[in-house]
C-alpha cells in the first residue's frame, strides 16, 4: 500500500507541477502588469520593480495553488481511469476510499500551507507593497526640475542648478515668513528625505539669511533639515494580530478573511467532488475531466466571491459542511459502490 501511494504522489506532482508553472507565470503577469501601471504615476528603477513583485509573491501564490490542485487532481484521476489503473488497483482489493487518503493528506497540506500565506504572509507582504507606494507617491510630489525657477517646496520656493536623483548641488530656498520678512537659505549640496510621512530636506555647508525692514542677519551651517508642513498621512503597519482584530470592525477586513479562509479549505473540499466524477469505468462512462475541473473551479470560486461582499464565520462553516457532504453523498453514489 505504500508504493501504490508513493505512486500516486510520484503521478499528483508530476502534473501539479505541469499545470501550476504555466498558471504561475500567467498570474505572475497580470501582477506585473498591474505593478508597471504604477511608473504612468511615479518613477520606479528595475530594482524596485522586482522589490513589488516579490512583495506580491504570497498574493499569486496564494491565488494559484488552489487551482492547480483541483486540476492536478482531476487529471491524475481522469488520466488513471483511462489508463485502467484504478481498476487494476480495485482487483487487487485496494478501494477507491483507501486511494483518497493519500490525496485528503496532500489537501490537508494544501490547506494548512493557504492558510499560512492566507492569514500571515500575505497581510505583510501587502503592507508592505502598500507603504512603499506611499512612499514613493510622496517623492513623486517632490519633483524639482533643475534650473527652472518657481517651483515650490511645501511653503518654501527652491531652485536648484544640478540634480541627481534625490541629491542636488548648488540650491537656493526662500520663504517669505511674515510681511517685510525674508528668508534665503543657500546650499552647496542637499539631499531629499522621506521621515515618518514627512519629506523633507536636508542642507549641508550653506549660509541662511533673514531680512527685514530693520536688519540682516546671516548664519552660517553645517547641516540644515527644512520639512514640508504639507505633512501626508503615514502610512501605518500593523502587526498580524492587530491586522485581522480590525475585521471585529471593519466588514471589508471580515469578509476579505472569510474570503481566504474559504479559499485556503478548496483543497479539502475539492477531493470527494473531483473523484466523484472523475474516478470511472472507461469501458462504460466517459472521461469528463475537464468538464469537472471548470465546474468544480468555477462553483467553488463563486461562492468564494460571495464571502468576499457578504456573509459571516457561520454561513461558511455552513457552506463548508454541505460542499463536504454534497461530495460524499456523490462520491458515495457514483463511485466507492462500484470500486
Amino acid at each position: 500500500m505504500a508504493n501504490i501511494r508513493r505512486y500516486l504522489s510520484s503521478n499528483f506532482t508530476k502534473s501539479f507541477l505541469t499545470i501550476f508553472l504555466p498558471i504561475y507565470f500567467i498570474v505572475s503577469l497580470v501582477f506585473l502588469i498591474q505593478i508597471s501601471s504604477l511608473t504612468a504615476k511615479i518613477n520606479l528603477t528595475f530594482y524596485e520593480l522586482f522589490k513589488l513583485y516579490v512583495l506580491s509573491l504570497p498574493e499569486i501564490v496564494f491565488y494559484t495553488l488552489p487551482i492547480s490542485f483541483i486540476a492536478a487532481l482531476s487529471n491524475v484521476l481522469g488520466r488513471l481511469s483511462q489508463d485502467n489503473e484504478l481498476i487494476a488497483l480495485h482487483a487487487l482489493g485496494v478501494n477507491a476510499r483507501s486511494i483518497l487518503k493519500g490525496f485528503f493528506l496532500l489537501a490537508l497540506l494544501f490547506s494548512l500551507l493557504l492558510l499560512a500565506i492566507s492569514f500571515i504572509t500575505m497581510p505583510l507582504g501587502v503592507q508592505a507593497y502598500n507603504a512603499f507606494k506611499t512612499e514613493k507617491r510622496a517623492e513623486a510630489s517632490f519633483n524639482i526640475i533643475p534650473g527652472k525657477i518657481g517651483q515650490k517646496f511645501g511653503d518654501f520656493y527652491i531652485y536648484v542648478k544640478d540634480k541627481n536623483d534625490n541629491s542636488f548641488r548648488n540650491l537656493v530656498i526662500y520663504n517669505q515668513t511674515s510681511e517685510g520678512e525674508e528668508q534665503f537659505f543657500s546650499s552647496q549640496k542637499g539631499e531629499l528625505l522621506h521621515e515618518e510621512g514627512t519629506m523633507l530636506l536636508k542642507l549641508s555647508d550653506g549660509y541662511g539669511y533673514t531680512y527685514t525692514q530693520q536688519k540682516l542677519q546671516e548664519a552660517q551651517y553645517k547641516e540644515l533639515k527644512v520639512y514640508d508642513q504639507n505633512k501626508e498621512e503615514a502610512f501605518e503597519f500593523h502587526t498580524i494580530y492587530s491586522y485581522w482584530a480590525q475585521a471585529l470592525t471593519d466588514q471589508k477586513r471580515m469578509h476579505k478573511a472569510l474570503f481566504n479562509l474559504f479559499i485556503s479549505l478548496i483543497p479539502l473540499l475539492s477531493v470527494y467532488l473531483i473523484a466523484s466524477f472523475t474516478i470511472i469505468n472507461p469501458r462504460y462512462q466517459k472521461n469528463h475531466t475537464m468538464i469537472t475541473t471548470f465546474a468544480v473551479i468555477f462553483l467553488l470560486y463563486i461562492i468564494a466571491s460571495v464571502f468576499q461582499k457578504n456573509g459571516n464565520l457561520a454561513h461558511l462553516l455552513i457552506v463548508s459542511i454541505i460542499l463536504w457532504l454534497l461530495g460524499r453523498w456523490l462520491f458515495d453514489k457514483r463511485v466507492s459502490r462500484y470500486f
